[in-house]
């Protein structure tokens, strides 16, 4: 099992930031800029699992660098089904993060939950 989704399933949030790269780069969704840095995208990530619910990764596809991490959630009354991708760094870090998901109407409802949650990540962050 993927370390990432080790911490994600036992509900440790404070093991993530020590699977990122300082430079990791997160790719959204819902977003069309990445977002940079191992501060911003943990913020990021422990926002979205405020979002999240009945939240779990039902299929794993590894090999080498590569990582995809299939999963399906529900976001208020939207069922998501998505995919993290990851790409890791020559030290095993996470230095990529990309998600996928769907249908429409989940990625809207995903985004909206986002954006109201976006306040909490930029006060962990200290920028708020």
């Amino acid at each position: 099992m993927h370390p990432f989704r080790a911490a994600i399933e036992k509900g440790d949030l404070d093991a993530l930031p020590d699977l990122l790269a300082e430079d990791v780069r997160f790719l959204s969704p819902v977003a069309f800029a990445p977002y940079d840095g191992r501060p911003v995208v943990s913020a990021i990530l422990r926002a979205v699992t405020r979002v999240f619910t009945d939240f779990r990764y039902v299929r794993e596809i590894g090999d080498g660098r590569d990582h995809a991490l299939v999963f399906k959630a529900r976001v208020g009354d939207r069922e998501v089904h998505g995919c993290d991708f990851l790409h890791h760094d020559d030290d095993g870090l996470i230095d990529e993060f990309c998600v996928m998901v769907r249908p429409l109407s989940g990625a809207k409802a995903l985004s909206e939950a986002m954006a109201v949650q976006f306040e909490a990540a930029k006060r962990e962050m200290g920028l708020a």
